[in-house]
Order: structure tokens, then C-alpha cells, then sequence
């Protein structure tokens, strides 16, 4: 195809063009505001410590503040105070002025705030240099050294794990060396609750014994301590108890061989099967409840991790709210102007120098997204706080639906900046510790036309239904009559749904269990 000119031709060849057009673009400063929004405090924390370690422009900031600072009072009159949406201007999480001011909220240094010891534990050991465990202490000569060279860890008992106390009764059991050898690889084979988690035969394969040898180590890890260890399922663990207890007669074998008929609560089968009477099987079956399930999980399997409160809400006198941010779940940072200062001027490489002002950028970007993250948390807290203020005076009753959407529109913000928020954090309230996702319950309909009810609610009600029936036990259509005469338009699969979740047997269950218990 050849190019031709003129008005009716065309022709190709390079050109230029200006075009104008508008699109989202994810800076970088956004991107970490981001994502230390929908961090938790722990995460946060060991987020901020690998900057620190990896910044030098990053510091601790040790100084003192007031961790009474920042409280956020709301009314519970008032239609939720703010109506521009801005963040409350008390708040100490950032510094004004120099960007390298502290931009946090941290609590004040403990060691400021524990009042000082008189007694000094060098004080309280001997003038002398050591120190020996009697005999009868169990000591076993064990010395102390002089007063500044002990560590306090070595007076702190450590947790013994369930492998730990297997070992450690392997070790006084005389049984021969390959036996032991195969018993100390089928320990480790042991979960935390206590039961085997292998198959006896393959775990012989896998070392190349015989069957005979697996089952005599499995015999003697099952005689140690505690009774129902390296059991391969719930009813070898709880029959291993009760012959510990010399209660594993032929009744009882045959409950314990039945126990997903205990589970159904069908006692009239229970009796044929086991040929005893009703008595009998209510004494077996609270003989079978006195048991451990699980005997293992009474030994350490591991740091636990508490729940950590990020905000706090108390009740003022007047009828009104106060919410706290936990000061001691955010980082304390500053930026160190002073260092740069003293080090871009001695650095003549044009690498280094454009690295030390990317640390700076970096460390302003940091500190500027904990105070923007910190704000947004207690701005959230607070609708949060207006729109439950039932709740709080009144429980679990009075907690009322609520979307994502109503607390993004009542404060200018995206529903997806909301979500990010709840996620992760928790709420202490004089009701208790909630997440803060537990806020926005689902909402079943009013019959009448009115205002929804939450699911939490909801639940709670069917719960206080099933309590008080006595022995005139309620189907589950019944309750979803109760509760639409209650103004409640709920349908019978989400009764059926709740009450499991709940953990409540259905209706034919229960009767059952009333009838063979009277």
C-alpha cells in the first residue's frame, strides 16, 4: 500500500501529540500508610523495629509523656460532635513544627514511672562472694557468683514441655537400647494434646522394624505420665484412663466404643447396647466427663500471646464517653536531624549522599504515616463508639446493626479505609475486650417495618430461649415463631444456623437428653 497526499489521500510518518488524562497512581507514601493501617499492634511493632534497624536516621525516642493526653470525649447526647469529620486537635500522636520532633504515642518510660526500690537485691544475698544449695534443697552444691555477675532469667523456672516430660521418664524407664531408640523417635511424633500423629505400621517402615517392636515402645510411652499419652484416638485415650482407674469393665467398653452415640445424646440406644439401665449410664457417663481429652495440654506448647487493647473507652460521670489510644502499643520514633546534618556534609560520593536523603524521605514517611495511622484508629474508635453507645450502657441487647458504609460516610472516608482499621484491633469497653469488627453485626429485618435487629442480638436471645425452656423443649420452629412475635422476621434455617454456631443440639437432642435424665 503506497502513501498518497492531497485532500483525499492520507499519509504515514512520525508525529507528535499532546493528550491529557487523569489516573490513580499509589505513591509511595500512600503505600506505607496503607499498609500500616491494616497492621496490628504486634505487627506493627516488629515492622517499626526492622526500620529501626535498618534506617539510621531512626531513633527511640525515651522521653517522657503524658499518656492521659489524647483522650477523645464524646457525648452520648449529641449526634457525635465533629460534623467536618477532621481529627480532634488534642491528639498527641503527632508533633507540629520540625517534622523531626517525636510523631507517636507511647506510654511513659516505665522505668520513670515504677517507683524506685529501696531494697536492693544485691542487699538481700550474702556479704559473701557465693552461695551453696543445701543438700536438702536440692541444691547440689550449686554455687551463685558474686552479686554483679548473676542473671535474674536463671532464678525463673522454665516451661517443661510435653516432649520433655516424655524424655525425662524415658530416661529412668530401664527398657533396652534399641527399644529405647525406637520410643525416642515415636515421642517425637507426639502432638501438644498428647496423641500419636502417625500410623503405628508406617512408622515401622519407616525405621525397618518389625510391628512387634512399634507396638511394645507405643506400650510403654501409653504406661507414662500423663495417663492417655501417645493415645491414636479419643476413645484408646479415654481407655487408657479408665484402666488406670481399674473402671474399664465390659459396660464401659462398650460406651467408650460408642461414643458418637454419647455424642447424639441417644441414651436409649446407649442402654440396649452397654445392658444397663438409665442410672448406671448417667453415673458412666460423668465418669467419662471427669476424664482429659487431651492429655497433653496442660504442658507449655509455646509463648501465648495476649490480646492487646488498642483503644480504650471509660464512661465519664456525665454520661459521656472517653477514648484512649493504647500508648504503649505504638512505636516511639524520631527522626535524627542532628546526625544527618553532621554526616551529608563530610560525604562526597553522589551515591552516598542520595542515600542518606532517601533515609531521610523514608524516616519523614514513616513517621508521618504512625501519626496518620494513629488519628484514623481513634477517629474510627470514636463513630464506632457514638454509633454502639447502646451497647455499652445497656448490652448485648441493644447492639445494633451497622455497615462499613455508615461509619465511612459519618466520617469522610472510604469504606475500604474502615475495613483496613477493624481489622486486627481490639476495643477494651467496661463490657469487655471486643474486636473491633464485632461492631458491625449482620441485620435480620423488622416484621413491623422498624428498625433492624443485629445478629449478636439475635443470638444472644435464642440463647437465653433454649436456657429457660426447662422440659418443654423448643423446636426450632417455635423459637422462630417467639421471635417474629418479638418483631423479629427470621427465617428457620438462621435460628438452625445460630443455635449451632452456638454450639446448642438440635431440638430432638435435647428432648432426648431431658427424658433419659428424669
Amino acid at each position: 500500500m503506497s502513501a498518497r497526499g492531497g485532500n483525499g489521500g492520507f499519509a504515514l510518518g512520525p508525529r507528535l501529540e499532546l493528550r491529557q488524562s487523569q489516573s490513580l497512581v499509589m505513591t509511595p507514601q500512600l503505600m506505607q500508610a496503607i499498609k500500616l493501617l491494616q497492621l496490628s499492634n504486634m505487627d506493627l511493632m516488629a515492622y517499626v523495629e526492622g526500620e529501626l534497624e535498618r534506617n539510621p536516621l531512626l531513633e527511640r525516642d525515651n522521653d517522657d509523656g503524658d499518656p492521659r493526653e489524647g483522650a477523645v470525649e464524646t457525648n452520648s447526647d449529641t449526634d457525635g460532635g465533629d460534623e467536618s469529620g477532621e481529627a480532634p486537635e488534642n491528639l498527641p500522636m503527632s508533633a507540629s513544627g520540625d517534622p523531626g520532633d517525636l510523631v507517636s504515642a507511647s506510654s511513659a518510660d516505665i522505668a520513670t514511672l515504677t517507683p524506685s526500690v529501696d531494697a536492693d537485691l544485691g542487699e538481700a544475698l550474702d556479704e559473701t562472694s557465693t552461695w551453696s544449695a543445701s543438700a536438702s534443697q536440692g541444691g547440689g552444691g550449686a554455687s551463685l557468683a558474686a552479686a554483679d555477675d548473676y542473671n535474674l532469667e536463671d532464678f525463673v523456672a522454665s516451661q517443661v514441655t510435653l516432649h520433655d516430660h516424655l524424655m525425662n521418664q524415658l530416661a529412668e524407664t530401664p527398657v533396652k537400647p534399641l527399644l529405647h531408640a525406637v520410643c525416642e523417635q515415636l515421642i517425637g511424633h507426639i502432638d501438644e494434646n498428647g496423641y500419636l500423629a502417625v500410623d503405628l505400621e508406617a512408622f515401622a517402615g519407616q525405621l525397618g522394624i518389625g510391628a512387634d517392636m512399634a507396638q511394645a515402645a507405643l506400650n510403654t510411652i501409653q504406661g507414662f505420665e500423663p495417663t492417655g499419652v501417645a493415645a491414636r484416638n479419643l476413645a484408646e485415650c479415654l481407655a487408657l484412663q479408665l484402666r488406670e482407674k481399674d473402671r474399664f469393665d465390659p459396660a464401659m467398653q462398650a460406651l467408650v466404643e460408642n461414643l458418637p452415640l454419647l455424642a447424639k445424646r441417644d441414651f436409649p440406644a446407649l442402654r440396649r447396647i452397654c445392658g444397663v439401665d438409665q442410672e448406671d449410664i448417667n453415673d458412666m457417663v460423668g465418669e467419662i466427663r471427669a476424664l482429659d481429652p487431651k492429655p497433653g495440654s496442660g504442658f507449655d506448647s509455646g509463648p501465648v500471646q495476649p490480646v492487646v487493647p488498642d483503644v480504650f473507652v471509660r464512661m465519664h460521670s456525665d454520661g459521656g464517653w472517653a477514648i484512649d489510644l493504647n500508648t504503649d502499643t505504638l512505636p516511639k520514633v524520631l527522626v535524627n536531624r542532628g546526625y544527618y546534618s553532621s554526616v551529608i556534609g563530610s560525604v562526597d560520593a553522589s551515591q552516598d549522599r542520595m542515600w542518606l536523603n532517601n533515609c531521610l524521605q523514608e524516616a519523614n514517611w514513616l513517621v508521618k504515616s504512625l501519626d496518620q495511622r494513629a488519628r484514623t484508629v481513634l477517629k474510627v474508635a470514636t463513630e464506632i463508639v457514638r454509633q454502639q453507645d447502646a451497647f455499652l450502657i445497656h448490652g448485648i441487647t441493644h447492639l445494633k446493626p451497622l455497615n462499613l458504609k455508615q461509619v465511612a460516610d459519618s466520617i469522610s472516608m472510604h469504606e475500604s479505609t474502615i475495613s483496613r482499621v477493624t481489622a486486627n484491633k481490639y476495643m477494651a469497653t467496661p463490657r469487655g475486650l471486643y474486636e473491633l469488627k464485632f461492631f458491625f453485626p449482620t441485620a435480620i429485618s423488622a416484621t413491623d417495618g422498624g428498625d433492624a435487629h443485629s445478629g449478636e442480638s439475635v443470638r444472644h436471645r435464642i440463647r437465653e430461649m433454649i436456657a429457660a425452656e426447662g422440659k418443654a423443649v423448643l423446636s426450632d420452629d417455635q423459637i422462630v415463631k417467639a421471635l417474629q412475635e418479638d418483631g423479629v422476621d427470621i427465617a428457620r434455617r438462621t435460628v438452625a444456623k445460630y443455635r449451632e454456631s452456638l454450639g446448642i443440639p438440635s431440638s430432638v437432642q435435647r428432648r432426648r437428653e431431658s427424658r433419659a435424665m428424669t
